[in-house]
C-alpha cells in the first residue's frame, strides 16, 4: 500500500465518525498500538523540537527506504504518531520527498487540531523530510 492508499484508508475510517470528538477519540485509540522507544534512542537528535508534548522520532535508512519509529508522551501524540508512522514509515525516501503534504488535509482531522498541535505536526513533518532527504542522499 502506498502513501496515497494509506491516507485513503484512514479517510474512510474518519468519514465513519460524525463529530470532531469521535474523530479525536479514534486518534487516541490509535495510540494503543504505540510502542515506546529505547531510552538510549530518546535524545536531542531524535527529539521533535516544537512538539506540544515531548516526542521523539528515529529515522533509519535501509537501501533507500526510510524506517521510522517514534514515541510520544501524551495520548494525542501517541495516536498522531501511529497515524503518521503508518503514512510515512517504511517508504522509499523518494516517495516521501515527492509526497504533497497538503494531501493530509483530505483526512479531515488537521483542522480539529489546536494551533499548538498543528505546530507539532509541522515539526514532525519537517523531521520526516529531513530524514528522507538524508536517506535519498545516501542512496545517490
Amino acid at each position: 500500500m502506498n502513501m496515497q492508499e494509506t491516507i485513503a484508508k484512514y479517510k474512510e475510517d474518519f468519514d465513519l465518525f460524525i463529530t470532531a470528538n469521535e474523530k479525536l477519540e479514534y486518534i487516541f485509540d490509535l495510540g494503543d498500538r504505540h510502542t515506546p522507544l529505547l531510552d538510549t534512542e530518546k535524545n536531542d537528535a531524535t527529539f521533535v523540537h516544537g512538539c506540544a508534548s515531548p516526542a521523539w522520532l528515529v529515522g533509519e535508512c535501509r537501501d533507500g527506504v526510510l524506517i521510522l519509529r517514534g514515541e510520544g508522551s501524551s495520548a494525542m501524540a501517541k495516536g498522531m504518531l501511529i497515524l503518521l508512522l503508518d503514512i510515512f514509515g517504511n517508504r522509499p525516501a523518494k516517495e516521501i520527498l515527492d509526497f504533497d503534504v497538503a494531501t493530509l488535509q483530505s483526512l479531515g482531522i488537521i483542522e480539529l487540531l489546536s494551533p499548538v498541535r498543528q505546530q507539532s505536526l509541522e515539526a514532525f513533518l519537517k523531521m520526516v523530510y529531513t530524514y528522507a532527504q538524508k536517506c535519498q542522499e545516501q542512496g545517490v
